[in-house]
């Protein structure tokens, strides 16, 4: 299969394109700076200019099978970067799956009471950006991930997904980590069981 993925040089696109590499795929590396990709020498990694404001010199992607989008917000990114990075893949011709955030939009109480406080408090502003951008991905065909705080360490042996609908509200809040949120997207790129929905990795 062959993979693009959008925001391959922050942490958890990185992680994409390692894991991508070692389940045997082709990757295709889409960053707004590409000399920030990193990939090993001996790996066959194909590395495109992608910004997300510059939708006339966006790659096409007519040559991947499926688009993972694992992009943030940085420091010095205006407001609209998602809501971009969203629009231009849900015009692009192919399935993609996108990362977002629990607590925005739709699962703004699912992550539970205590969860809510500490995103507000730590990312208020940009949830209306997050949601506005999730609506966008899902309404484009896209499996959209309302993914917790992400946190370093390995890949989760019991990672799985769970559609919102059905997703139990958590006492405390949850946490996982990127290692298992890439494996998870990667996961839902290969197999496509969740296209136009909305699910939460777990693990």
């Amino acid at each position: 299969m062959r993979i693009a993925v959008l925001g391959a040089s922050g942490r958890v696109g990185r992680l994409l394109v390692d894991q991508a590499l070692e389940r045997g795929h082709e990757v295709v590396a889409l960053a707004r700076t590409p000399e920030r990709v990193t990939v090993p020498a001996s790996r066959d990694v194909d590395v495109r200019r992608a910004d997300v404001f510059s939708p006339e010199t966006f790659p096409a992607l007519d040559d991947v099978d499926v688009a993972v989008s694992a992009i943030g917000l940085s420091k010095g990114d205006g407001p609209g970067a998602l809501a971009a990075g969203a629009r231009l893949l849900a015009a692009a011709p192919v399935r993609t799956v996108w990362l977002g955030a629990l607590g925005a939009g739709v699962s703004k109480r699912a992550g539970g009471l205590i969860y809510q406080a500490v995103m507000q408090m730590a990312v208020g502003a940009e949830l209306a950006e997050k949601a506005e951008a999730d609506r966008i991905a899902v309404e484009g065909g896209a499996t959209v991930f309302h993914a917790p705080d992400l946190t370093n360490g390995p890949i989760s042996p019991n990672r799985r997904l769970v559609p919102l609908a059905e997703l139990r509200r958590p006492l405390l809040p949850p946490r996982m980590s990127r290692a298992t949120a890439a494996a998870l997207l990667l996961d839902e790129g290969e197999s496509g069981n969740h296209r136009g929905g909305i699910v939460v990795p777990v693990g």
